[in-house]
């Protein structure tokens, strides 16, 4: 099998989002744009291609470099359509915690990748007497450009990605568990993005940072401009009024945020993000499991094994709306980054292209 671990640094052969003008919304993004503008946020990705057949991979998120499963987050999912698997989804909507690393990869890996994250967690210092551990698991359908039923994705693929994990720049496009996807028709894949929300004139800022697996369809839209009016996969720069591809597929979102929240109004950041795949042309077909994992990495709120009460900071509800709009707008910057970066790919009998960038900016233009 042939692997390639991705290293947290970003190619720069095809532009981000804002390299061309598209900067969703009103907020300012954080340094690197990216989830790992959020304090303490870890992103690792294994990218496994294989001959002509084989093209997936694994992307994790880590809230924090520590135990995890000792120094839990407040955590939450959204369900736009639940077309999809989500393991342990249920503790997470239950307890409000997230207590291992979050796994994005193809369907039919999501076992192979619960089995993983739960050896690395009782492989962890302090975890010698766990018994139980919820492995937070997400994925979508890359079986159009990968050979998913030959099973490629092993334990070590994961606990490689897991490992790998850093802060800093992040990898996006064709890579992780972006590296066999589609969306819209075009070439999809692994997408961030951050905005910094100041909470009021002299109140503390907070970061809101996103990362998207993007593999669904619909009728896209770019900053507002109908793109497949004019663009569409396979006819790049001639008109179509019709829907050319099939708007089934998936699509999975990660929000990090330092901001302290509850997992009541996690769960109401999680829906925010869900609610911006509007904004790119989602339809939320059918066939589409599109979800949304939420959590903060304020340290204040953290759970551990304490058996008395414990002291909580959250932010009143009043106060999260300058939140959700950063998660909206992160949201689409995200999936347009997963669009953009992609490149075109080939295997599985099938060649996927990328989104065409001459045609997109001369589009913009006559705009």
């Amino acid at each position: 099998m042939g692997v390639l671990l991705v290293a947290a640094v970003v190619a720069q052969d095809r532009p981000r989002a804002r390299d061309l003008g598209i900067a969703p919304g009103a907020g300012t993004p954080g340094a690197l744009n990216a989830i790992t503008d959020v304090p303490d946020v870890r992103v690792g990705q294994t990218t496994l291609i294989d001959g002509d057949r084989v093209r997936t991979g694994v992307t994790t998120v880590l809230p924090h470099g520590g135990n995890l499963f000792r120094d839990k987050v407040p955590g939450a999912v959204f369900i736009g359509n639940a077309f999809g698997k989500l393991a342990g989804s249920t503790q997470v909507r239950e307890l409000g915690t997230i207590e291992s690393p979050i796994v994005l990869t193809n369907t039919l890996a999501v076992g192979t990748a619960v089995e993983a994250v739960v050896r690395w967690t009782l492989a962890q210092e302090g975890n010698e007497n766990v018994r139980s551990v919820n492995a937070l698991v997400g994925e979508t359908n890359d079986g159009g450009l990968n050979d998913i039923r030959s099973l490629p994705v092993t334990r070590e693929h994961v606990i490689a990605s897991i490992t790998s994990a850093a802060s800093g720049p992040v990898a996006e496009g064709a890579v992780g568990a972006g590296t066999g996807t589609i969306a819209f028709g075009w070439k999809g894949g692994i997408g961030t993005a951050s905005r910094v929300v100041q909470q009021g004139a002299q109140g503390p800022s907070w970061t809101v940072g996103v990362l998207v697996q993007s593999n669904f369809g619909g009728r896209l839209t770019i900053d507002g401009r109908q793109i497949w009016r004019t663009l569409t996969p396979g006819r790049a720069g001639g008109a179509s009024t019709t829907w050319a591809q099939d708007a089934d597929g998936s699509c999975m979102i990660i929000v990090a945020t330092d901001a302290p929240l509850d997992a009541r109004d996690l769960e109401r950041l999680a829906a925010r993000a869900v609610f911006a795949m509007a904004r790119t042309g989602s339809t939320f077909s059918n066939g589409s499991g599109d979800y949304a994992i939420a959590f903060s990495t304020a340290t204040v709120n953290r759970v551990n094994a304490a058996n008395g009460p414990q002291a909580r900071s959250f932010l009143p509800t009043d106060a999260v709306s300058g939140l959700f709009e950063a998660a909206m707008d992160a949201t689409e910057e995200a999936i347009y980054n997963s669009l953009l970066k992609a490149t075109d790919t080939t295997a599985n009998g099938r060649t996927v292209r990328a989104l065409p960038l001459e045609a997109l900016k001369l589009l913009r233009i006559e705009d």
